[in-house]
């Protein structure tokens, strides 16, 4: 296919060129790997100012999205990928291959770091979802971190560059500029910007921002980051988000109401038992989608009203292909359950035909988790206009990547974003946290957004 790109793309492309690290900050749809991958060819092949790249991905985006990115346009067919993924035997393999791209899963970053030590020689590093390194404290960032001087360009990759607050953007930051804008450490970054706040001890549980912090980081980033909306370049069709009431039957209350007061519902065979303020939250929210595990993981049926009411939408949808989003194990097998038509997707080659028939209007039910459908994944060129959120999460990034599987760049038809949420449940509190959250997000990339002049060619 013969590359023609917008405006903004072709401003990505050139801001990836002149800055040595950056970070791009496109919301979903945008076509950031394609914009990455254009830079990354020049690089290599006109300005000679990169030997060897290296991108970190999700798995699936890993082993999936990159390579066919590459196959899909013709500007960049040339391009070899080589994929380091699988065993040891067969990352080794991979790493020694011919290729001007190696392609990485996050998970297998800590190794790659071991296996080279002082031999690291990718001089050139993409970290797509970049925000999946925002724990300074996890194996994954230390590695990196500790490669990052030998490292003469990094690109960063990310929709959500602070999923849950700006707490989040020191780790990312720092592996662009090794800490030269927010600072050397986290301690330093909270001090600067943050206050404590509920603490246990010496244990501080959360962290308040001070005056004017917001904008002060803002400020600090702002040359190495660039910020687009997708609603901004692209006129995409119509996102309605509904929430689908769900009324509760007098014995499901009943039991919820027992759970969430005494922290404990008795069963004869074992008990569903909430030790912590976490694991209540999850209790609470698995009883409000239907079912609950019990202390001997077994599980326990609340209700079917989400059930019935995921069986309404989809005979609503006349036929088209209905998407569901599940967060419990139990949820998804209820679901199957109830209606054997629903496929999950599969893994590596099987995976990929399980997206082409997708595409293909071929699958009439898709179940996915958020977790491992979140990145990457084209799923706009069926006739879904219906993705259902049978669970609620807590999870901006999870929840804003997901969605956009459908309602993104190359979608014809209008799209409903339905979430089924319990009336007087933890499923209400879960809904309006994402909604503050994505006020804070949107006032993050607002603030880092390009200006770009619009001129029409």
């Amino acid at each position: 296919m013969k590359y023609k790109p917008h405006q903004y793309q072709d401003y990505a492309t050139q801001r990836i060129l002149d800055t040595p690290f950056i970070a791009l900050l496109l919301e979903m749809g945008l076509g950031k790997t394609v914009s990455t991958l254009t830079a990354i060819d020049l690089l290599l092949n006109d300005y000679f100012e990169a030997g060897r790249v290296l991108v970190i991905a999700p798995l699936r985006v890993a082993d999936d999205t990159w390579a066919r990115e590459v196959e899909k346009w013709d500007h960049l067919k040339h391009l070899r990928i080589s994929k380091v993924l699988g065993g040891v035997s067969a990352r080794r393999k991979a790493l020694k291959a011919e290729a001007d791209i190696w392609v990485i899963n996050r998970e297998n970053v800590e190794w790659l770091v071991s296996e080279l030590g002082t031999k690291w020689d990718f001089d050139t590093v993409v970290i797509d979802e970049l925000s999946s390194f925002k724990n300074s404290q996890s194996k994954r960032f230390r590695a990196l971190r500790r490669v990052r001087p030998m490292m003469k360009r990094v690109i960063g990759l990310t929709g959500t560059p602070a999923p849950n607050s700006l707490m989040d953007l020191w780790a990312p930051i720092y592996l662009l500029d090794q800490g030269e804008r927010l600072g050397k450490t986290i301690t330093g970054y909270r001090d600067r910007y943050f206050t404590p706040g509920a603490k246990s001890g010496h244990v501080v549980y959360e962290w308040k921002q001070k005056k004017e912090a917001e904008q002060r980081i803002y400020e600090a980033i702002s040359d190495i980051a660039v910020s687009m909306k997708a609603a901004d370049w692209l006129e995409l069709p119509e996102r309605i988000d509904r929430v689908v009431p769900i009324r509760l039957s007098g014995k499901a209350r009943e039991l919820y109401e027992k759970l969430e007061s005494d922290l404990l519902l008795p069963y004869l065979d074992a008990d569903v038992v909430a030790s912590t303020a976490a694991v209540l939250s999850n209790k609470l929210l698995q009883m409000a989608s239907g079912a609950v595990y019990d202390e001997d993981k077994g599980v326990k049926l609340i209700h079917d009203a989400k059930l019935d009411a995921l069986e309404d939408i989809i005979e609503a949808a006349q036929g088209k292909p209905v998407m569901v989003f599940y967060n419990f194990k139990h949820s998804l097998d209820r679901i199957k359950q109830r209606f054997p038509q629903a496929r999950t997707l599969g893994k590596g080659k099987e995976g990929n035909e399980d997206i082409r028939a997708w595409n293909n209007n071929e699958i009439p039910l898709l179940l996915l988790h958020p977790k491992s459908a979140g990145h990457g994944l084209n799923l706009q060129e069926s006739n879904c206009q219906t993705v259902v959120w049978y669970d609620q999460i807590w999870s901006l990034e999870e929840d804003e990547q997901a969605n956009a599987r459908v309602h993104r760049q190359g979608q014809k038809n209008r799209v409903v974003i339905m979430r089924l949420v319990a009336e007087g449940t933890m499923d209400e509190d879960a809904v309006a946290a994402l909604e503050r959250k994505a006020t804070g997000q949107e006032e993050l990339k607002q603030a880092l957004k390009a200006r770009i002049n619009r001129i029409a060619a």
